[in-house]
């Protein structure tokens, strides 16, 4: 133990390491099996192993590099090396994917503040069945034409659609929390038939959605709505929607839209549960 003592001021044990850097002693025990901090020297009768403070420097580094977003095998090539220029090439890769995780950390953020406000949406609506005229903003949706025709089939085939939209999404690498509030449209001339047919779906997109060229713009008015709690009424209920217009005089100025304001499947596993905002655009007399 003597030589320890000559040089307490300079050695420490693995214990106190951990303490003054706030770590562990296991942290302390991997750094020196992967050969990234080594515990400077071995007193030769009890073979304990002490650290120099001046490590502290080396431990440092490494923290530091962790905190860049480095992997320890990474930093552990990086030391072996001693190469400035593969520090170099190394930080700018995790910049790159910094840059990656802040654009999907963006687009999670927007998608749970999408979240919140159907949710608010939804709790404010009123009941299902109940027509009003309501005034919506400009919209910006992200839509695709399928071959089938949805008033067809029932909500089995509307899923299987559904994940045809949501396939699609990820073909072109589009972040999946866009996937959610979907709709379909049925053009003017057919809903004011009431020939039920619609081959296309879309999803509501916002200003960063990667594909802007692939988007259009629902025109904000004045929208005849009514709202329904269950998919199979959609006809029934676009058939009120459509005597209540005609009942008022409102010129109907553009298409029908099926619009999902929330899914409730976190209530019922069985199958979606959506809570839906029919609307047409509508022109008053003044």
């Amino acid at each position: 133990m003597k030589n320890y003592m000559e040089k307490k001021d300079r050695y420490i044990s693995i214990g106190e390491m951990a303490k003054i850097n706030r770590t562990t002693v296991p942290t302390l025990r991997l750094y020196d099996s992967m050969g990234l901090l080594t515990p400077y020297y071995t007193d030769e009768e009890t073979h304990y192993r002490y650290y120099d403070i001046k490590q502290n420097a080396r431990f440092d580094m490494i923290q530091y590099m962790k905190e860049l977003g480095m992997e320890l095998k990474e930093i552990k090539e990086l030391f072996d090396k001693q190469d400035i220029n593969l520090i170099e090439q190394i930080l700018r890769q995790k910049k790159e994917q910094t840059v990656v995780q802040m654009q999907e950390l963006k687009f999670k953020m927007q998608a749970i503040d999408r979240t919140v406000a159907s949710i608010e949406r939804y709790k404010k609506s009123p009941k299902s069945g109940t027509i009003t005229l309501e005034y919506i903003p400009d919209r910006t949706i992200y839509s695709m034409c399928v071959d089938t025709n949805f008033y067809d089939y029932n909500i089995d085939m509307y899923e299987l659609i559904l994940k045809q939209l949501k396939n699609k999404l990820m073909e072109f690498h589009i972040p999946q929390v866009y996937y959610c509030n979907a709709g379909t449209i049925m053009r003017r001339e057919l809903f004011e038939k009431l020939t039920f047919y619609s081959e296309e779906i879309f999803i509501f997109v916002d200003d960063d959605f990667p594909m802007k060229d692939c988007v259009q713009t629902i025109e904000n008015g004045m929208y005849a709505c009514i709202y329904t709690e269950d998919f199979d009424e959609e006809r029934d209920c676009a058939k009120k929607l459509l005597a209540y217009c005609r009942e008022h005089g409102y010129q109907i100025c553009g298409d029908y839209i099926c619009e999902e304001i929330m899914e409730m499947n976190v209530f019922d596993s069985r199958k979606r549960s959506m809570y839906l905002r029919l609307q047409v655009p509508v022109k008053m007399e003044k």
